[in-house]
């Protein structure tokens, strides 16, 4: 039985060496093994080197070219290619000899793996610290068709020499390095066969197709031999330091796609004049360093409009109406692609453009200054799918014609207009639409049920309206994950359908409302929440579970009542703001668990008692605050994902829908449905209120509890909070000294410490705080010299106001004329005001005079009785005057009254009855 088993196992393995010869199929050479083997000894994974290419194992069976990351030809059983990018590598410069033993390799891959100081047709090394030195290893490859080395470290003069004995090269890329200066052109008409130059271009080479010369310091003009290449698509000159007029035949690059010139220095006039075969228009903030170079357009240009895309944003457009400068046809043509924002242009748009331009899938005039009405053309554009007429002046009401025929709208910004109107009370044709901005207008009503039929939208922000009624309980079926209903009028509670156990919700902001009732306990959320509540009439209690998935609780300036909750902690919570409520009640040691709060506002309460002291470790544990808190954003296209290259195929960038380059993304398929929104949070420094947006909150720390009833000591643990920036413990009742560990707080730029009954001492290691910009310590019961130093050399007299017993600069009040001495260094301190014990001596010292005088009245001496003779003869002298007194007032009655008698009765007088 055991033969058999055998027998069959053999004709199995002979089967398999049978197939392999008739395939052709060889595996790894050994030699070529023990290289890949060297080879991975040589890297250190992101995290431990034994989890990283962890089929490439030692065994003598395993067959190499089975391993990840490596390919191998299938006849020779040769390495071929090789793809081990995004890797550590122990040392900052590759080893060379640890690729000798790859005779055949092709493609050699080492992408972002940080070498600082090489392979046949392809080589990518996009990514890394190279200087111009690996010029001299990549010389001697003859074979290469395509050289990727953007993003390195390298500089100076552009390597024209070091690269010409590269005649089969087709593709160069140096973009985004420093080479400056000119180029030496003698040794660059080498580089015969080229198609795609990513540095700066050259006269002779006449089958130049794209040429990107962009984020690099060349100086000069713009290279006068380009308008010749009757072959070049696409131009890039952005981001350097041209600095001379535009040649005017540059309008005789038929063949062009594609054009930037932003960010440069160019003079004078530019005529935007292009022959009816180009493709695209492009000038993105073409004038940003100079306003020098104003854009302007002919107004003999009748192009038959073969253009599919017109960018020209930032442009200086100033023309009254450039659509009329334009001349635009009667009948539509295919233009695909608009984007004039950011420019000075004004006036209507014209009523007929929806009919000229039927086709456009794009178009974004934001911030100019367009007004009047929208025209009822817009809803001709089948096609549409974004459309930002933002920042402008448009007023009156949505035509219906818009909301009825644009159904492929996809984003839609009207934000900053004067629209009015109610807001889709009707039902609405773009069912598909994923962005709504609908902020800063002057809509007027409740949120219309036509909202409803939105079954795919995720960004919806109506804010800054005069929207009224309450929240309708259906807008929690929508698919949101951002709602923005701030600064309008709307009431009732808050639906527990936004924060059910179905919500995606990410953000929602229903600030500066009239909303009442409590909060929902909790949000039911897979990501973490943005909760924006403030500056309504909320009332109740605070649930202790509301931070399970909330990063961003803001509830200030509402009714809430109660303690602050023992709140079930959250690691992700970075910001709670309960500031002008009526909490009660100590501070919970719980808050302390919070290890990654930046922002903690507790101020205008009525708190009461010590400071917990483990509020320093409130902020012990930054890692678990992430950056998608603070902006909101999609991207629908998803482009942002793409690498630099397809790793795969290691092909060409062909992906873009209005142009093709080897070299540059199609940019306006990359960014087409970019859009986003911020969180916006205001927080009292430096005596005032600041507003920080996006990702500028990642960098404020701080802590106001301020406005209670606090008392106790300040922990001298709080000079552990080294991140923050700004710490606010006015208006309590604290006592005891500032602490000296304060000196620890390096960060900080202000420390308000006002009105409280600390004492002692200002700590002369506060001088050291160099980032100190405010101080308030007034109101206290300070004493002693003012330290000296850095920042206290800039404060004024009204930081130190209601100390008189504070002496030195900026008080005017001299240390020596005090009735005090200063301590000695090391000694401790005893001048200190007790007030307690000084009430104490007060009233005891009164007792006993008290007890003195009455103990004295006990002995029988002539001072005491002229004392009680004064008191008697007192006593008699004022019933004397009393009895005379009571005779005068009575007279006095009795007269008047027989006065009132004669008067009002006609009595005779009284002497005359009498």
């Amino acid at each position: 039985m055991e033969g058999k088993l055998f027998l069959g196992q053999y004709l199995i393995l002979v089967m398999i060496l049978l197939l392999r010869q008739i395939h052709g199929y060889r595996s790894c050479i050994e030699t070529e093994r023990v290289a890949l083997l060297d080879l991975k000894k040589y890297t250190i994974a992101s995290n431990e080197s034994d989890q990283f290419l962890t089929s490439w194992t030692n065994v003598t069976k395993s067959d190499c070219c089975q391993w990840e990351k490596v390919k191998c030809d299938r006849t020779s059983g040769r390495v071929i290619r090789l793809s081990i990018g995004f890797a550590h590598y122990r040392e900052s410069s590759l080893n060379l000899s640890l690729l000798h033993p790859f005779e055949e390799i092709q493609i050699l891959d080492l992408s972002s793996s940080g070498f600082s100081g090489l392979f046949d047709d392809i080589l990518d090394l996009f990514g890394n610290a190279f200087d111009n030195s690996i010029f001299l290893f990549i010389n001697a490859v003859t074979s290469l068709r395509t050289l990727l080395l953007p993003w390195n470290n390298m500089g100076g003069l552009f390597p024209a020499k070091e690269l010409k004995d590269l005649t089969n090269l087709e593709l160069l890329d140096l973009s985004e390095n420093r080479f400056n200066n000119s180029i030496p052109l003698g040794d660059l008409p080498a580089l015969r066969n080229l198609k795609a130059l990513d540095l700066h271009g050259i006269c002779e080479l006449k089958n130049l197709e794209e040429l990107n010369l962009s984020q690099n310091k060349l100086v000069g003009q713009f290279p006068l031999c380009l308008p010749s290449f009757s072959g070049l698509r696409v131009l890039d000159l952005s981001s350097n330091q041209l600095n001379e007029k535009l040649p005017s035949d540059i309008r005789n690059l038929e063949s062009l796609e594609y054009m930037s010139l932003s960010n440069n220095n160019f003079k004078g006039s530019s005529h935007l004049v292009y022959s009816p075969t180009s493709r695209s228009l492009g000038c993105s903030d073409l004038i940003q360093k100079g306003n020098s170079l104003h854009v302007e357009s002919e107004s003999s240009w009748k192009p038959k409009f073969q253009l599919s895309v017109i960018a020209l944003p930032s442009c200086n457009l100033k023309k009254n109406n450039f659509f009329t400068s334009f001349q635009l046809p009667e009948c539509h043509h295919n233009l695909h692609w608009l984007d004039l924002s950011v420019n000075k242009l004004n006036g209507l748009l014209p009523e007929s453009i929806g009919w000229i331009l039927p086709h456009l899938l794009y178009m974004n005039i934001s911030k100019n200054g367009f007004e009047g009405t929208l025209p009822s053309s817009l809803g001709n554009m089948r096609s549409i799918e974004y459309l930002d007429l933002s920042h402008n002046r448009f007023h009156g009401k949505l035509p219906r014609a818009l909301v009825e025929g644009c159904y492929s709208l996809v984003t839609l910004k009207l934000s900053y207009n004067k629209v009015s109107g109610e807001i889709f009370q009707e039902s609405v044709s773009f069912t598909g639409v994923i962005v709504l901005f609908l902020d800063n207008n002057h809509f007027t009503g409740r949120i219309g049920h036509g909202l409803r039929r939105l079954i795919n939208l995720s960004m919806l922000d109506i804010s800054s309206n005069n929207l009224t009624g309450i929240i309708p309980s259906w807008i929690g079926e929508l698919p949101l994950f951002s709602l923005l209903l701030s600064n309008n009028s709307l009431e009732g509670e808050i639906p527990i359908s936004l924060v059910s156990i179905s919500s995606r919700i990410s953000l929602l902001d229903l600030s500066s409302n009239s909303l009442s009732g409590d909060i929902p306990p909790h949000v039911n959320s897979g990501t973490s929440v943005v909760l924006l509540l403030q500056d309504n009439n909320l009332s109740g209690v605070i649930p202790n579970t509301l931070l399970l998935n909330v990063s961003l609780l803001n509830l200030r300036n509402n009714r809430f009542s109660g303690k602050i909750p023992e709140f079930i902690s959250n690691e992700r919570t970075s910001f709670l703001l309960l500031r002008g409520n009526n909490l009660t009640g100590q501070i919970p040691s719980q808050l302390c668990s919070l290890t990654s709060i930046r922002l903690l506002d507790l101020a205008n309460n009525r708190l009461s008692g010590s400071i917990p002291s483990c509020l320093s470790n409130i902020s012990s544990d930054l890692r678990n605050v992430y950056t998608p808190i603070y902006d909101f954003g999609i991207d629908s296209q998803e482009m942002s994902q793409l690498s630099y290259l397809d790793r795969d195929s290691i092909s060409t960038r062909d992906v873009g829908t209005y142009f093709k380059s080897l070299l540059i993304l199609d940019q306006f398929t990359r960014d087409k449905y970019d859009v986003g929104t911020q969180t916006k949070i205001e927080f009292a420094t430096k005596d005032r209120f600041d507003a920080y947006m996006g990702g500028n909150l990642g960098y404020l720390f701080g802590m106001d509890l301020s406005e209670n009833e606090l008392s106790g000591e300040i922990p001298l643990e709080l000079g552990g909070l080294k991140e923050f920036h700004a710490l606010n413990l006015s208006h309590n009742s604290l006592s005891g000294s500032i602490p000296e560990s304060f000196s620890g707080l390096k960060n900080m730029e202000s420390l308000d410490l006002s009105y409280n009954r600390l004492q002692g001492r200002i700590p002369p290691q506060l001088a050291e705080l160099s980032s100190l910009a405010v101080l308030n310590v007034s109101y206290n019961n300070l004493l002693g010299a003012i330290p000296l130093g850095r920042q206290f050399n800039t404060f004024d007299t009204r930081s130190y106001l209601g100390n008189p017993l504070l002496c030195g600069k900026p008080t005017n009040i001299s240390c020596e004329s005090n009735n005090f001495q200063e301590a000695d260094d090391g000694v401790e301190d005893v001048s200190t005001i007790d007030m307690e014990s000084f009430y104490g001596s007060l009233v005891a010292a009164y007792v006993t005079i008290l007890i003195g005088i009455f103990a004295s009245f006990s002995f029988d001496s002539p001072w005491r009785r002229f004392w009680f003779y004064s008191v008697d003869a007192f006593i008699y002298k004022s019933e004397e005057l009393v009895v005379v007194m009571f005779i005068g007032v009575n007279f006095f009655f009795f007269w008047v009254s027989n006065l009132l008698l004669r008067k009002f009765l006609c009595f005779p007088p009284l002497m005359d009855v009498l």
